[in-house]
């Protein structure tokens, strides 16, 4: 049996805080909707990330087709909107968290992007019992490429350590700020040496083709960038492809 995965990517859910600064990253609740409606349609199995890292070294314990849905920065409207829609579709995700942001507003996005509240440590224990894992985006949102390997390594382990402690559970997986996974020779020994099982890209390869398991590079995992005009019919329709 051939084993596709496809990692989603989601940012905002909803509509901005400024109605005219309205940005691709937002996505209208009912697309929302329609966007998980395709994929239980079409026979996706979408997982929780502690059933993914298993299926990285046992490839047959996920289905045929498996999805998981990502979520970067931890805004808000994950919480408050989206939430209720996934545990409508009994559906679970993973919340990628910058941990000096937590509680505070999306100020690493340099006036390109509306300003919007940020999840509370509250509610990121909400997502976590609501079945939406969180898992490290960093500590200060930055991209990889413009750090030392000292940088790295801290923002690696400090984010890791910090959510482990507030949120008294493991943390495995990472999600590269802005999709910049810098060095991979001196990325990956990083990862590993901080205890991550896995790492995630942003959007790195077009046209998106589902991966297929055993991963060549657990530490390279590319995702699709989810916006409001994407069309799981067209970049899923054909698995494996």
């Amino acid at each position: 049996m051939n084993h596709n995965v496809a990692v989603l990517s989601f940012h905002k859910i909803g509509v901005p805080s400024i109605p005219e600064w309205d940005t691709w990253f937002y996505i209208p609740e009912h697309i929302f909707c329609a966007q998980l409606e395709w994929l239980r349609t079409n026979q996706w199995r979408v997982v929780t990330i502690t059933d993914f890292l298993r299926g990285l070294a046992e490839p047959n314990s996920l289905a045929e087709r498996t999805a998981l849905l990502t979520f970067d920065d931890g805004y808000r409207s994950l919480a408050a909107i989206a939430l209720p829609y996934l545990q409508r579709f009994c559906f679970p995700g993973v919340a990628f968290v910058p941990t000096d942001f937590i509680g505070g507003t999306n100020s690493f996005d340099n006036d390109e992007e509306p300003p919007e509240p940020m999840c509370t440590w509250e509610e990121l224990r909400r997502l976590e019992s609501g079945g939406v894992s969180v898992q490290s985006h960093g500590v200060k949102h930055r991209s990889f490429s413009a750090l030392s390997p000292t940088e790295q390594r801290e923002e690696l382990s400090q984010s890791k350590s910090t959510l482990e402690a507030r949120l008294q559970k493991p943390v495995e997986a990472f999600a590269f700020p802005y999709g910049d996974g810098g060095t991979p020779a001196l990325v990956g020994p990083a990862l590993a040496h901080c205890g991550y099982r896995a790492a995630f890209l942003y959007g790195a390869n077009e046209p998106y083709v589902p991966e297929s398991l055993p991963l060549s590079d657990p530490y390279r995992i590319d995702r699709i960038a989810m916006g409001p005009d994407t069309d799981l019919s067209v970049v899923l329709g054909r698995p494996g492809a």
